[in-house]
């Protein structure tokens, strides 16, 4: 009786980001790269998003480098034209002898826009058929959304780590984000269906320069940190009623050293919310370009040294998320680890 070999699970299985939806306009191609694959991108006669392998199989040629017109991409060197479906639809040097086959074809990719992103699938499986990630509260009555963008040299491991980091914030990001106080933090860390989820408690001001502002009380905050497979992250605080704040980061692997992070800075802060995003922009961005320091740094250290690593109590974090993404490297489905939850406390 022969078994059935169950089908590896593969980075290649999940949702990434590949460009914002303002930058893919209409009858123009643009090239990205996920997964150390390249794409073609360019929208239909109906304006939807299309994905190809950005290779045309006629003479090998970058399709991003083509022309668009009515929806129809044609390669600039030979002039074959492509349909959203990838198949050939003219061919100039036949002229009215063209017969379309089925062999004539590029590579196409899963894509789908929603929230103002471009996201791209390489490869479907039947065990991972979730969409892209929500991004919360996104254009929701009463939310504004600060979107950035910004190019780490690193892997997507090591910065969604750096996203959900506490301790790291009162040494890199000191009084931006937070101040050295020593004052314990307790946690409770879940693993479960492919997530890690932290439950911060105890916090209450240390929030750096704008503490007074977001909890003039000094009341104790609603503090959670999620990573979601195989790269998001999103952190949420909510200090007082009508006063949230949320930082998504969508981390897309251009290869095992370069990562594209999308970075969602959503918040609600009553009738301050319309005149906040200048300030919530600047200091948003201010912390991510200390980020983007430590992981090159860290980066430069990996190359010289090898990626080996110590832990602290508060690192239970990280090997959970380790976890989960070592899970895919060796084809395994996140999803399917069992649970595990950790009580764990830290001073910062």
């Amino acid at each position: 009786m022969q078994t059935e070999t169950k089908m590896q699970v593969s980075y290649k299985n999940y949702w990434y980001i590949a460009c914002q939806s303002h930058e893919l306009k209409a009858n123009q191609a643009l090239q990205r790269i996920v997964l150390d694959e390249w794409i073609a991108l360019f929208r239909d006669e109906e304006g939807k998003p299309v994905a190809f392998q950005d290779r045309c199989p006629h003479r090998n040629f970058k399709l991003s480098q083509g022309h668009v017109k009515d929806g129809l991409l044609q390669c600039p060197y030979h002039g074959w034209v492509f349909d959203k479906n990838a198949q050939v639809v003219a061919i100039p040097s036949e002229s009215k002898n063209f017969k379309p086959l089925k062999s004539r074809c590029a590579k196409r990719f899963d894509v789908l826009e929603q929230d103002d992103f471009i996201y791209v699938r390489l490869e479907s499986h039947p065990d991972i058929q979730s969409g892209p990630f929500r991004m919360p509260h996104y254009r929701e009555p009463g939310y504004r959304t600060q979107r950035l963008f910004n190019v780490f040299k690193n892997n997507v491991t090591n910065c969604a780590e750096n996203y959900v980091d506490v301790p790291h914030t009162v040494f890199v990001h000191d009084k931006i984000f937070r101040v050295s106080r020593d004052e314990k933090v307790d946690a409770t860390v879940t693993r479960k269906n492919g997530t890690v989820k932290v439950d911060y408690r105890n916090e209450t001001d240390n929030m750096g320069w704008f503490s007074f502002f977001l909890n003039p009380k000094k009341e104790k905050i609603i503090h959670i940190d999620y990573f979601h497979v195989p790269n998001i992250t999103s952190v949420e605080y909510i200090f007082s009623p009508g006063k949230e704040f949320y930082i998504t980061s969508h981390s897309t692997p251009v290869n095992d050293q370069l990562t594209h992070v999308y970075t969602d800075l959503t918040y609600r802060f009553g009738i301050f919310t319309p005149f906040a995003g200048p300030i919530v922009r600047y200091q948003g961005q201010s912390v991510i370009d200390q980020d983007i320091e430590v992981l090159d740094t860290q980066m430069e250290v990996i190359h010289k040294y090898g990626e080996r690593f110590s832990n602290s109590t508060a690192d239970i974090v990280h090997v959970l998320i380790e976890s989960l993404r070592n899970a895919i490297a060796k084809g395994q489905n996140p999803a399917e680890l069992g649970e595990q939850q950790h009580d764990f406390e830290f001073w910062i």
